[in-house]
């Protein structure tokens, strides 16, 4: 599965630890996603962003948010002047889900147009 391949899913529900990807499902899935990597405790993707100036940083935070809000899969953003930190976690299974994966994707995608 490629990152555009990827970036085409949709998030379903998932709830539960059965739902969490297991660590050799993860260490599939983060070559399609060049750039991010997983937090110290291997339950998140996370990537930082760089932009020119605050307005570009904000049209990012607002296209993703349209992103997760239609996906109804939201990240932790963190945000300053011309630079966005996304942090994509799925709460309800303790961990990564394809979910997060998705939506990682997702944003890739965005940054391709």
């Amino acid at each position: 599965m490629d990152t555009s391949r990827l970036a085409t899913q949709h998030c379903q529900p998932r709830k539960g630890k059965e739902n969490a990807l297991e660590p050799a499902t993860i260490a599939e899935l983060m070559p399609q996603l060049p750039g991010w990597t997983l937090s110290d405790d291997g339950k998140a993707l996370v990537k930082d962003f760089r932009f020119g100036n605050f307005h570009q940083t904000l049209g990012f935070i607002n296209a993703v948010g349209f992103m997760a809000n239609h996906e109804d899969h939201h990240p932790d953003i963190e945000a300053g002047y011309g630079h966005c930190h996304l942090l994509w976690s799925t709460h309800d299974v303790g961990g990564l889900s394809l979910n997060d994966f998705i939506c990682a994707a997702r944003v890739e995608a965005l940054l391709e147009h």
